[in-house]
This record gives structure tokens, sequence and C-alpha cells, in this order.
């Protein structure tokens, strides 16, 4: 008895262990469903693009949340040596509706949309003192408070560098001229295979003709006229 109220306790251990495995799985499921449908916001693959000096530059951010938005903040900070100057800031209530931007800098324009989800910004007449980084920031009450932020770099340049496309024209005319040549090849082939199969069969005409002029010579055609009888005297 006590054997298999031993074994019954081992068999309920097990089985309560088992439980938990599936509840830690369970767990972890959820977790990194959540996970996946948290908010993020991205400036895309490229994180920092060129200007000249004067010129207008788009600074690109974009948000995600597979679960909504709702009462979503978000701004703009440019790194000055240390210091976070905040560009603009707004909250936007729900998808689709547009938010009210206070603007804090006086080059600066959202251009953005909730109904495509951009928070990007324009900086207008950049200077070299605009050189460096601007972080994208949004929180996300409905996501219990969650945030997430993007850091772009912007590199402000007199000129734009010109791009030396030498290599790139040699290899397109390097291979232009192989595959010219190779057509040049395929023509000649086809012409010389064509030439050749017209004079096999001129030499096969000849044979044949040749060969009837051979019979006529060894008599064979005149064989019927031999065949006929000599007239009585």
């Amino acid at each position: 008895m006590d054997g298999g109220g031993r074994g019954r306790s081992f068999l309920h251990r097990c089985a309560r262990s088992g439980d938990s495995v599936h509840a830690g799985v369970v767990v972890t499921l959820l977790v990194g469903l959540w996970c996946a449908q948290a908010l993020e916001v991205s400036v895309g693959k490229v994180h920092f693009v060129e200007a000249v000096n004067g010129s207008t530059v788009l600074l690109p951010c974009t948000y995600s949340s597979c679960i909504g938005i709702k009462n979503l903040y978000f701004n703009w900070h440019f790194n000055d040596n240390g210091t976070m100057l905040k560009l603009c800031e707004a909250v936007i209530p729900s998808e689709e509706v547009e938010p009210k931007v206070d603007i804090l800098h006086d080059r600066v324009e959202f251009v953005g949309s909730s109904r495509t989800s951009n928070i990007s910004i324009l900086l207008w007449n950049v200077t070299f003192e605009d050189e460096g980084e601007y972080t994208c920031f949004a929180r996300n009450p409905k996501e219990k408070n969650r945030n997430h932020s993007a850091i772009f770099r912007l590199i402000v340049v007199d000129q734009l560098k010109e791009v030396d496309n030498t290599v790139t024209v040699i290899i397109v005319s390097v291979l232009g001229g192989v595959i010219g040549l190779v057509i040049i090849v395929m023509v000649i082939k086809t012409i010389v295979l064509h030439v050749l199969t017209k004079v096999k069969e001129k030499n096969k005409e000849c044979l044949v003709s040749s060969s009837g002029n051979d019979n006529t010579e060894n008599g064979l055609s005149g064989s019927k006229a031999e065949n006929k009888t000599t007239p009585k005297a």
C-alpha cells in the first residue's frame, strides 16, 4: 500500500510539474505576443542624411502598434552638445485624428499625419549648427505608457559629393562589348552552318548526276538496243 501511495504521489507531482511547464509556455507566448504588438517608432532603414547648408531637410519618423493607440504622445529633440532641445510635441487622441502640434523651433514644420502613422518634421534653412542627432520619441498610454524612440543623424555639408561612375561605366561597357561579341559569333556560326548545308546538298546532287553518267557509259542505257535481233538477209 505504501508503495502504491508513493507511486500515486510521484505521478501527482509529475502532473503538477507538467501543468507548471504548460503554464510557463503559455506565459512566454503571451509575453512574446505582447512584445510583437508593442509600440515602435522608426526613422527608416537609413538613419542619416546629408544636406547642403541652407537647404530644407526632412527628418522622417513613423510609429506602429498592433493594438492601436490612444492619446499617443510624441516629440522631437535635438542633441545640442549634450543638451536636449525640444523641437515640437503633440498628442494624437486616436487613430486618424490629426494632432495639434506645438512647434518650439522657428525653423521646424510638422508634415506628418495620423492617417499614415507619420510624425515626420521638416527643418528649414539648415546650418552647420544644426548638424547632429535628432530623436523621435513616442509613448502610448493604451500599452501601459510603453514608449520607444529612434535617432536620426543630420550631416550638413557645403556641397554634395559627386558620385564617380567611371568604374560603373567601364563595367557596363565591357559587358556590352562581350554581349555584342557573343551575338556576332552566333550570327557568323549560323551563316557558316547555312553555307555548309548548301554545299553538302550541292555535292549530293553532283554525285547523283555523275553516277547516272557512269551507267550510260557502261552500256546500261543501251541494253534494250542490244537485245534486238539482227534482221535476216
